[in-house]
């Protein structure tokens, strides 16, 4: 392959050096301008701060300097005194508060947000960020206590200011993003609480199996409170940012990725509950330090060799990934004439929104990448290639950082609907997971050793995480928030 271990560590380091700027002084991050300036118009928003939180515990554990102060600031707006994020009267985090801390009382309570929370906590606690391992536990606590649906199996999607009345709509973005969230979670918890985590995870996944093959691999994404979908929901405007009609390809790559992380969790002997001696994060970096090597990815072989009971949606996990990358490419992929990814699609697949998001292709190379690894197909190595490609002749910014998040149907950077360049989340996670197994999930996997180290990098454990030569830094904590404050200006 042509895109080298090499590009994608430094790619990494890029995308890191543009969004420390977003870590700010008194807690939480910001969301980023076009030029990775702090847009304080934005306000500090819960799912910015906490994906700031994951991405520079992920930085951390590569080994960039400066990586940890930015993720200890970023989790200061969620967990400690004065976060300003978390609702102390109602419990929960706020979905945004205004540049000087003021909530607005009225807003709502999602999971989407509180999934975040969960992600950042993991990470945060994997990678050994004070706050971490606190705030893990009240996220835990409170997406248990006021979002999961165990007799659904998914989460409620939100509710009020005060936790007093759910509404009626759920959705299957906070679910997709639950998922991600309580496999990192199983990483993280002490390993005989794993497997409730993971339970809860392919709960999940099954509605999604059954979705998928519902809907000839066009996921809905809308429902009511009994889960039926609303195939017509915002018809009227299509571009919502986070609930746009119809099918969205975007996630259809998404949740095949997942589905597969899923697989590998499911399917994995690394870690045995009966190992109460910390959390599975912490197990595997101990044997990687004995001297006993880090998990390579499974192998189609392996997967093959665990028994599935014959309903078990085990059996259907990877099929399932399979037809939703197939869909979201058939659909979505040049369908205007012009490379690159339509927002949405109609039930029919004929694009709605035509406009070129940079996250769907970010989950489409991921995808690609372990859909490649997990069967052995020479075209989905084909296409993560030529995903990347893509990325890199007409997202990646070069002049000003980070990823265009935005093109129009022209492939010309655009603002429609994702003006600036908000987080590094998507961008970053796919320049790390062609380096990483299937599982643990990322940071759990990057703690243990187990990121194929860059062209320049000793594959030993401690040498693969230390600074590659010349390699930019994030910078001091001072230096850091004194460019901060020169930005608010």
């Amino acid at each position: 392959m042509s895109v080298t271990t090499a590009w994608l560590e430094d790619e990494a380091r890029r995308l890191l050096s543009f969004g420390a700027a977003a870590a700010l002084p008194d807690g939480g991050a910001a969301y980023l301008d076009e030029f990775g300036v702090p847009d304080l118009t934005q306000g500090i928003q819960a799912w910015i701060t906490c994906r700031t939180v994951h991405s520079f515990a992920l930085g951390h554990l590569l080994g960039v300097s400066g990586a940890n102060e930015v993720a200890k600031a970023a989790l200061a707006g969620l967990w400690g005194q004065g976060a300003v994020l978390r609702d102390t009267e109602h419990g929960g985090w706020f979905n945004v508060v205004s540049a000087d801390g003021t909530p607005d009382p009225t807003a709502d309570k999602l999971a989407y947000d509180h999934a975040f929370v969960m992600l950042a906590g993991a990470s945060a606690t994997i990678a050994g960020i004070e706050g971490g391992a606190e705030l893990l536990t009240e996220a835990c606590a409170v997406y248990l206590e006021k979002f999961w649906d165990d007799a659904a199996g998914r989460p409620i999607d939100t509710w009020n200011a005060d936790f007093t009345k759910a509404d009626p709509y759920r959705g299957l973005n906070s679910t997709m993003h639950s998922i991600e969230a309580l496999l990192t979670v199983a990483n993280a918890v002490p390993a005989k609480e794993a497997p409730a985590w993971l339970d809860r995870a392919e709960r999940s996944a099954s509605f999604v199996v059954d979705l998928a093959a519902a809907h000839n691999g066009r996921l809905p994404e809308h429902f009511g409170p009994d889960w039926v979908a609303d195939l017509e929901l915002n018809k009227d405007r299509p571009g919502d940012r986070f609930k746009p009609y119809g099918a969205t390809p975007g996630h259809g790559f998404e949740w095949a990725r997942l589905l597969l992380h899923l697989e590998a969790a499911l399917a994995s002997p690394m870690v045995d509950p009966a190992e109460t001696t910390g959390s599975p994060s912490v197990i595997l970096r101990e044997r990687s330090e004995s001297q006993n090597p880090a998990p390579l990815p499974l192998s189609a072989t392996t997967f093959a060799s665990v028994p599935c009971a014959q309903n078990d949606v085990r059996g259907e996990l990877l099929p399932t990934a399979i037809a939703l990358f197939d869909r979201a490419v058939a659909d979505a992929w040049a369908a205007d004439g012009a490379d690159g990814f339509a927002y949405t699609t109609g039930w029919d697949g004929i694009p709605v929104v035509r406009a070129r998001m940079h996250w769907v292709v970010c989950e489409a190379i991921a995808t690609a990448h372990v859909l490649h690894e997990r069967t052995g197909e020479q075209r989905f190595a084909d296409w993560y290639e030529r995903f990347v490609e893509y990325a890199k002749k007409y997202l990646l910014d070069q002049e000003h950082g980070s990823w265009h998040h935005e093109l129009d149907s022209d492939n010309r950077p655009a603002a429609t609907v994702w003006p600036g360049k908000p987080d590094i989340y998507h961008a970053l996670q796919c320049v790390l997971i062609p380096r990483l197994p299937l599982f643990p999930m990322l940071p759990a996997a990057m703690a243990a050793g187990s990121l194929l180290p860059a062209a320049s990098f000793c594959a030993s454990v401690s040498e693969s995480l230390a600074p590659a030569p010349d390699a930019p830094t994030l910078g001091s904590a001072t230096s850091l928030r004194s460019a901060q404050n020169d930005a608010f200006i």
